[in-house]
Parts: C-alpha cells; structure tokens; sequence
C-alpha cells in the first residue's frame, strides 16, 4: 500500500489540544481551523474521518462565569460542524468536585474509538493529537492489529512515553500552528 493510498482517521482530544494553543498565545480558538490542520498532518493521505473529543460544559442558570464558558463551547461546537470543518463532536461531561473540574468519559470514547475503528479496518493510520498517557495501552493494541499511530504532541511540551510507542510522532511548534489561527482578513 502506497502512502497516497492510506485511510488516515483523525482523533483530536479536544481540551488537550485548547490549553496547549492556549499556552502558546493562540486566540480565538472557537474559530481555529482544525481542518486544516488535520489535512496538513495528513499530507497526501485521504482523511475518511475528522473526530473531536472533549467534556461539556454545563453550568447553572446564575453561575455567570459557566454560563459564559458554556456559550463559548456553544460556539466551538457550531464551528467544528460548520461546513468546511465538519468535526464529529464525541462528547463526554466535567465533573465538578469541590470547585476542580474534571473531564469524565472523554478518554474512554477516545480509546473506543481507536480500537473498533481498528477492529474493524476503517483506517490505516491513527493520527491522535493528545498528549494523555492513558492511550499507551489502546496504541498498543491497535499496533498490534497492525494499523499505523501517529502521535502529534507539542515542542513545548511533548509526551515521551507517546513518541515511544506510536510508529511516527511529530512535535509542532507555535509557527506551524499560527497558520490554522483565525485572522480577520479584508
């Protein structure tokens, strides 16, 4: 098999990828171009599928700064299911335990989603943008079914224990990510 001929899936942990854009100085990143940075990873590749995992946002009706985040999540979701992006949104929920919140049930759907995608021979490559050591068994498991993962992490911030396991991994820094930046262009 040709590399021009392999199915490529995209698997985005969603607030993963958002802090590590934020900690690099990205704005507006309800309105980044998650597409095209996935078929920019991607190279000649054809994508058969774009997934964007991430925890929901649910607030009370007077707690303003939920509400807020709330409306902002509202946005992002319009954004990746605009036509252009056309992300599948795999939604698990945040878990408040004494004012620390915590994604719950994203990671799971994630590794889900690796395996039966593997199982049953929907792609040839993985390309998981995460940096959650949680995944090493599942990549495991998936290599093992001789499919292909590659890890996209962050120079700032890699994860070595994914770049060990994972067949291909690739560290992007912030002016790589600048170009999928929305910019209000006349």
């Amino acid at each position: 098999m040709t590399n021009a001929t392999k199915r490529v899936a995209v698997y985005i942990d969603g607030s993963n990828l958002y802090f590590k854009l934020k900690e690099l100085g990205l704005s507006e990143l309800n309105r980044f171009n998650y597409r095209g940075l996935a078929d920019w990873l991607s190279h000649t590749r054809k994508v058969i599928s774009y997934r964007y995992y991430i925890g929901v946002v649910r607030a009370k009706i007077h707690n303003t700064k939920g509400q807020e985040l709330r409306k902002e999540q509202q946005r992002l979701f319009s954004h990746l299911l605009s036509k252009g992006q056309e992300f599948a949104i795999k939604r698990g929920y945040i878990m408040d335990n004494d004012g620390m919140y915590h994604e719950k049930g994203v990671d799971v759907k994630l590794a889900v989603d690796l395996l039966v995608g593997a199982y049953e021979d929907m792609y040839d490559v993985a390309i998981i943008i995460s940096s959650d050591t949680d995944l090493i068994p599942v990549i495991k498991k998936v290599r093992h079914l001789r499919k292909e993962v590659e890890y996209i992490g962050f120079a700032h911030q890699p994860s070595l224990a994914l770049q060990r396991y994972a067949n291909l991994s690739r560290l992007m820094i912030k002016e790589e990510l600048k170009k999928f930046e929305y910019s209000k262009k006349p």
